[in-house]
């Protein structure tokens, strides 16, 4: 029962991102520090092809540039050489598509960590 409802959460996410817009370059902007032990889920969904999730757990007591160093390592895993990702004036993370790639959107699916803030801007 819970495999289809995950897809269907999914699915209904990626078409979300889709009536959002795509773009090649996104800003995630962090604020706050981690007052709680949480997660933050992302889904990276390209125009065509396969979403993309990564899941970053973070510790409490975590600043905000310590929370975009631990989403930046985690985006990095999960997409490998798909997209470039970096840290952007410390609190900020840059995710570029990679060569060949399509534009995408970027989605929060879950933020469970207390006092974390997420911005989601297109470049």
């Amino acid at each position: 029962m819970r495999r289809p409802l995950l897809a269907f959460a999914l699915l209904a996410l990626a078409t979300l991102a889709q009536a959002r817009g795509t773009d090649n370059k996104w800003r995630l902007e962090f604020s706050g520090n981690a007052e709680s032990a949480g997660r933050i889920v992302l889904q990276l969904v390209p125009e065509e092809g396969e979403p993309v999730a990564a899941t970053v757990e973070i510790r409490k007591g975590r600043s905000e540039n310590g929370v975009a160093r631990d989403v930046r390592d985690g985006l990095r895993a999960a997409v490998g050489k798909r997209f470039k990702v970096e840290v952007d004036d410390g609190e900020d993370v840059l995710v570029k598509k990679g060569r060949g790639e399509r534009n995408f959107s970027v989605t929060i699916v879950e933020n469970s960590v207390k006092g974390v803030r997420i911005n989601l801007d297109p470049e």
